[in-house]
């Protein structure tokens, strides 16, 4: 069972703190308690879900620590509770964010309803900034293709993103596996959770213990309070594991583990704690070279590859490049508050044919130097403003190099196949369009790809 929520109960009567921690903890909730105002700043730094907060104190007034956590932007709901409040505590207390005032003495029925209203509304809220969120994500971060191989694709993750089965997510660096990841939660039947990510290459080998499974207060330098690790966070949700291939050794066996039984301890703890959550994870490497090399477990990658969906290479799937691009325009323009250009059917056929090892991140990137270079009031680029600002010495599709044997002619029918390939790719098969690109009559266009033993 994951752990209730972590109330604390600020109160400078013994009595009281006893009856309200006995029935709050009857319910399943973790309880702190303080007498003073100093007590409950140094407890608040622990963390809380709630604060059931007094009014009257003996170092202060519970109205004033209100106030001061108030302008830090309320970190947690309060609750006042007083047996000597007047109408203008309660309405003060009101202004400055309390979700409810309770008079003194507080029946047990009173108490429990209150704290389950405040604890579900601040979960409303909380899911509903996340929604918003993904909302946003989703419409800045679609995964966008209308090639055979992406379409394909798609309608694969759409099928096992209906499932609960553990996805395996290849493919090179850029080429959006977090995107898919997200597009998989999203229609799944764990939409309305949390997806919770954690870059396993970006995290020191030490530490990735702790961001996974949380830790304790105290349990190593440094851990000056309780954290909740990723698993915990992504509960009945999606935790979906980037760069799963540079995961340490040790932390595999760990992994495997919770991914066998369900049940975790936090690092320094000694409680076992249920966890629920589906895991999605990517690698942009060879998981069966790693395996055959001694650096990955071949049991957790079985575990973790229930279903395999490999993103290819944009190079692989040039004709979404014009759809990417135009995406990109816009967003880039808007980002930097600048007039998005249009580009020329030359212009986009020579961004279509470059190999961009660094995938869509790279065009993305690319396309953003392009809007804030862009010289102002140009409305259309040409191939040739494009092109200044395309990286230099990078390798374009087609690019024949000098072979020994081989004719000129041979070399020279290459490189067009190569362009009238790349220009119908970039115009979805669309003769006409292609034909207008490359400056060519259609009927000419057309004797070409007879020529070059191509069909359109």
């Amino acid at each position: 069972m994951v752990r209730s929520a972590r109330i604390l109960v600020v109160d400078d009567e013994p009595n009281t703190l006893t009856t309200l921690r006995r029935a709050l903890e009857l319910e399943g909730y973790l309880v702190a308690t303080a007498g003073t105002v100093r007590e409950a700043k140094e407890r608040l730094r622990d963390g809380a879900e709630l604060c059931l907060l007094d009014v009257r104190l003996p170092d202060g007034d519970g109205l004033d620590l209100l106030s001061s956590l108030a302008q830090g932007g309320l970190p947690m709901p309060v609750v006042m509770m007083s047996g000597h409040a007047t109408i203008d505590d309660a309405v003060r207390a009101t202004q400055l964010g309390a979700r409810d005032f309770l008079e003194k003495p507080i029946s047990q029925d009173r108490l429990l309803l209150t704290i389950g209203n405040v604890l579900e509304l601040r979960r409303l809220e909380q899911e509903n900034e996340r929604l918003r969120e993904e909302a946003r994500v989703a419409g800045d971060d679609e995964m966008l293709g209308r090639s055979t191989v992406m379409q394909a694709l798609m309608a694969q993750a759409e099928r096992v993103a209906a499932s609960e089965g553990r996805v395996l997510v290849t493919g090179e660096n850029g080429t959006g596996k977090e995107l898919l990841a997200r597009a998989i939660h999203r229609s799944s039947m764990r939409k309305d959770r949390p997806f919770v990510s954690l870059n396993c290459a970006a995290v020191p080998g030490e530490l990735i213990e702790s961001e996974l499974f949380g830790h304790e207060k105290g349990a190593f330098t440094g851990a000056i309070k309780q954290k909740v690790g990723k698993f915990e966070r992504a509960h009945r949700g999606t935790l979906f594991l980037d760069e799963v291939g540079d995961m340490p050794p040790a932390m595999q066996a760990k992994l495997l583990r919770v991914l066998q039984t369900g049940e975790l301890e936090r690092v320094g703890g000694n409680e076992t704690i249920r966890v629920d959550a589906r895991v999605l994870s990517a690698t942009n490497k060879d998981l069966r070279a790693e395996i055959a090399a001694g650096r990955f477990r071949e049991d957790l990658y079985y575990r973790l590859n229930v279903v395999e969906l490999h993103l290819p290479p944009l190079r692989e799937r040039r004709s979404d490049i014009p759809l990417l691009v135009e995406r990109f325009l816009g967003e880039a323009a808007h980002r930097n508050r600048l007039r998005a250009p249009r580009l020329s059917d030359h212009a986009m056929a020579l961004l279509s044919g470059y190999d961009y090892p660094g995938n869509v991140r790279e065009l993305r990137n690319l396309v953003e130097r392009i809007v804030i270079l862009a010289a102002p009031g140009e409305e259309v680029l040409d191939e040739r403003e494009v092109g200044k600002l395309l990286p230099i010495g990078r390798k374009s599709e087609p690019s024949p190099a000098y072979e020994h044997g081989r004719k000129l002619s041979e070399l020279v029918d290459e490189a067009e196949r190569a362009i009238v390939v790349a220009a119908l790719e970039a115009h979805g098969g669309v003769v006409a369009e292609a034909a207008r690109s490359l400056g060519v009559e259609r009927s000419n266009f057309h004797k070409k790809l007879k020529a070059l033993g191509i069909r359109a």
